[in-house]
């Protein structure tokens, strides 16, 4: 049996950390009639945008899911396709559904018995994070065919998924067909998924070779003033480079990916030491449930804190020095509230 990378666990743990931290640290609700909409600094600060380039990390999320995948599957392809995919996405829908299933039941109940029309708002904030667990489920449904492909194919499998993906930003944009935009949701992920299969091919030079041409791509493509430079959705941006992908996430999967193969050397050394090893294996030990739940840990976490303060319900101001004093406040706050729904799925999985 293939030994476990104790760097993809450090790829997968920091990448987590740093979404979770980001939707705790920076989500400013503007509170309207049909219920909280979400911004960030972004939309205040100008030229922020380039930190994006390092923490819209689902590249890396996805990229790591297919390095993953290429040994798993190699290693249980025998047992079938079927059985492979089941094992590995059921784990990934039952608590997806759970947690689908648990806020829309309470998003009804409460706006019914309230009559609290924003509840919708509410219910979709909070299941947000689930759109993420449907292209993954994908992505693993695909893992036989991407093999196969990686296989045959080799090279041209990304770079034919980089075409296709241009091709459909050229057909959005130039050609003024908006919605072909969403078959990037596919191509763009799938890409970075099928990337992980050449993990172990990848060396320092391929590393710095794919940092600098992903970083000269970004800043072509970014200053071309076609596409934005922030990586995640920015309110008053023309577009977004990720609802639905552009190709600029192409770019960025290279840089990303590189980034991390230049740095590799550096965290193994950082994985020697114990705290370091610790904290990847706690994070890597509740990932999922982390995930799909710091949302409502964070819901919770405001609802307590609007009803305690009983005051503004509205955060929607530009980031002033006490709002960026409070931010280990909102990551706290956030926390306490998410452990122990954390802990209460984990307790009610060991019994079933």
């Amino acid at each position: 049996m293939r030994p476990r990378e104790e760097y993809l666990d450090w790829l997968r743990a920091t990448s987590l950390i740093v979404v979770v931290l980001w939707h705790w640290a920076f989500t400013i609700l503007r509170w309207t009639p049909d219920g909280p909409v979400a911004t960030s600094p972004l939309g205040f600060l100008s030229g922020l945008w380039i930190l994006t380039w390092l923490l819209q990390v689902l590249p890396v999320f996805f990229y790591v899911g297919g390095c993953v995948h290429s040994h798993s599957w190699e290693r249980d392809k025998e047992h079938g396709a079927w059985p492979y995919v089941w094992r590995h996405v059921r784990h990934l829908v039952f608590p997806s559904l759970a947690l689908l299933c648990t806020w829309l039941v309470l998003g009804s109940l409460v706006g019914a018995a309230f009559g609290l029309p924003w509840m919708r708002g509410v219910v979709l904030l909070v299941i947000s994070p689930l759109w993420f667990v449907g292209v993954y489920v994908v992505l693993v449904a695909l893992v036989p065919l991407s093999s196969w492909l990686h296989r045959r194919f080799d090279l041209l499998v990304p770079v034919w998924l980089g075409g296709v993906a241009m091709l459909v930003d050229v057909l959005r944009f130039r050609y003024d067909v908006p919605w072909i935009g969403w078959v990037n949701m596919l191509v763009v992920w799938w890409l970075a998924h099928q990337a992980g299969f050449f993990h172990e091919r990848l060396t320092r030079r391929t590393g710095w070779a794919l940092l600098s041409g992903g970083l000269f791509c970004l800043a072509g493509l970014v200053s071309s003033g076609l596409y934005p430079g922030s990586m995640v959705g920015v309110p008053g941006d023309r577009l977004s480079n990720v609802g639905p992908p552009t190709f600029v996430l192409v770019a960025l999967l290279a840089f990303q990916v590189g980034f991390a193969e230049v740095t590799r050397p550096l965290v193994k050394r950082l994985l020697r030491h114990g705290p370091a090893r610790r904290i990847v294996t706690v994070v890597n030990a509740v990932a999922l449930p982390l995930f799909l739940f710091h949302s409502t840990g964070m819901a919770l976490a405001r609802t307590f804190g609007y009803l305690v303060l009983a005051g503004q319900i509205s955060d929607d101001r530009a980031p002033d020095l006490v709002w960026w004093v409070q931010r280990p406040l909102a990551v706290l706050g956030s926390l306490v509230f998410t452990l122990p729904v954390i802990a209460l799925v984990r307790t009610r999985r060991r019994r079933s």
